[in-house]
């Protein structure tokens, strides 16, 4: 009957995909990377009926192992870098791989395995790279803006020991021209080095980047709204932050109690000054979103609320519940963005506290938002994350990096929300939750679903990203090899296809 079949215009906008963090892939060698497992999930993707794999952000890891808090707005994790592509260019060899220890657990990261041993092989490689190699002069000139400024950075760090950059000699500290153009003579070869790993990761995202295209998958990047107070953007850029009179984080990032923590989340990272952002056009963020447009097709902004207004918490704080907030650059910025990188899809991480102001700036950018089903239930039956009361220009997740995995949820969550859940999805006591948490996003009239590789799998507390607030354990989680089976591609194609995403 004509009344029974769907509007194909309508089901035409639906689509979905899986979150999965590049690190987490499997690999031989401590950490997923742009290498051939990464092409293996693309083409699962592809066998799975998905248009889209989101990630989490690409930068160096710093404090913590965080991928929030970079060395770099701008550069690659030199951890990602595919150590068999290298042997194939011959800047490498298999025994020099076979030497090294990367740790012994194919699920967990171990960042301090790969501290100590992945440089050492990325500076053989380094070493036997052709200094005037076009391909490689081409990539340096092209991103000089940001890469002069990263290597010195990085190099200085090294020859320092890793210390913050805040705790050099005033003269490094300050960038004081003298101080620099002696660092750069006695550093020469070490900046080659930093440069020359920026454009090994560079050439093989951007393959693998096509690769996915060609498959017709899109990549969903992760913008970290602040960057790392020990990092060259900061260093290099200053003038672009609040800052006290010795050049210090004034006020720092991070957000008031919430669900997440009773004294809320202290991130530490330095404010924008918005004034000096707007007075140059915002151009530190369209140099930004522009080298973003190269790595993604969309992207997530983090804590997008903070361009409204921003929460600052004073430098010597020991929590975020005595901060305030303060205004951001609004739609004046939005707009500015709009019009600079307008090819970059954003979607809009529009979590937490939101008031008013936030709810007109995310619907006049007409940029999507984001819903998240373990946020749902509350037994009051209010909340804007059901289901039924989702605007379809949304993203909806069963959860994030951020969340533990459904089927933990299902037991660590507060008791009523857990079963208000049950009574919501009519899932009795003795079944798991997650299958129906699926369902119920893909299902929604959400235009894009996200599922975390996790909970197709039916992972654990143990298959947790991040747990906001903390320290430990966190960003080390990996893939089991061989579990992206066609048997699981073929399920989620199944469901995919039932609610109308493929």
């Amino acid at each position: 009957m004509p009344g029974n079949v769907p509007d194909w215009e309508e089901f035409q906008m639906r689509s979905s995909g899986i979150l999965l963090p590049l690190s987490s892939l499997p690999s031989p060698y401590g950490i997923g990377s742009a290498g051939s497992d990464a092409y293996a999930f693309v083409d699962f993707l592809k066998a799975a009926g998905q248009r889209y794999w989101q990630i989490l952000p690409l930068g160096p890891t710093g404090y913590g192992d965080s991928p929030y808090q970079s060395f770099s707005a701008f550069a690659g994790n030199p951890y990602f870098i595919d150590l068999d592509d290298l042997v194939q260019r011959g800047l490498l060899q298999k025994e020099e791989i076979a030497a090294a220890d990367f740790g012994q657990d194919p699920e967990r990261v171990d960042y301090g395995k790969l501290f100590e041993h992945r440089f050492d092989l990325l500076r053989l490689a380094a070493g036997r790279m052709n200094p005037q190699d076009p391909a490689l002069c081409g990539f340096f000139e092209a991103n000089a803006d940001w890469l002069e400024d990263y290597a010195l950075f990085m190099s200085i760090k090294e020859a320092r020991g890793q210390v913050s950059f805040q705790k050099w000699p005033a003269g490094l500290r300050t960038r004081q021209p003298r101080a620099l153009a002696a660092a750069r003579h006695r550093l020469q070869q070490e900046i080659f080095f930093w440069k020359a790993v920026q454009y090994l990761f560079f050439d093989q995202w951007t393959r693998l980047k096509r690769y996915a295209n060609r498959k017709g998958i899109q990549i969903i990047g992760d913008l970290p709204i602040y960057v790392s107070p020990d990092s060259a953007d900061l260093w290099a850029n200053g003038g672009l932050f609040q800052l006290d009179a010795r050049g210090r984080p004034s006020e720092v990032a991070g957000v008031p109690p919430d669900a997440f923590s009773d004294e809320g989340q202290l991130w530490g990272n330095p404010l924008y000054d918005w004034r000096a952002h707007k007075k140059q056009g915002y151009c530190w963020w369209l140099r930004r979103l522009t080298c973003a447009a190269q790595l993604y097709d969309l992207v997530r902004i983090d804590h997008f609320r903070g361009f409204e207004s921003y929460y600052a918490i004073p430098a010597r704080a020991k929590n975020a519940v005595h901060g305030r907030w303060k205004k951001g650059p609004g739609m004046d910025f939005v707009a500015a963005i709009r019009q600079g990188v307008p090819g970059l899809g954003i979607i809009a991480e529009d979590l937490g506290l939101l008031t008013p102001a936030v709810r007109r700036l995310l619907a006049q950018s007409g940029f999507p938002g984001m819903k998240v089903l373990q946020f749902a239930f509350d037994p009051s039956g209010k909340s804007d994350y059901l289901p039924f009361r989702f605007p379809r220009n949304t993203v909806v997740y069963t959860g994030t990096h951020d969340n533990t995995t459904t089927e933990d949820w299902q037991h660590s969550a507060d008791a009523a929300q857990a079963a208000f859940a049950r009574q919501y999805l009519d899932v009795p006591p003795e079944d798991s939750l997650t299958p129906a948490m699926v369902r119920a996003a893909l299902g929604s009239v959400a235009d894009t679903c996200i599922i975390p590789m996790q909970d197709y799998l039916g992972l654990g507390a143990s298959a947790r990203i991040n747990t906001p607030g903390t320290l430990r354990d966190n960003w080390v989680w990996r893939l089991r090899p061989g579990t992206a089976n066609r048997r699981l591609a073929a399920h989620i194609r199944m469901l995919t296809r039932m609610y109308g995403r493929t």
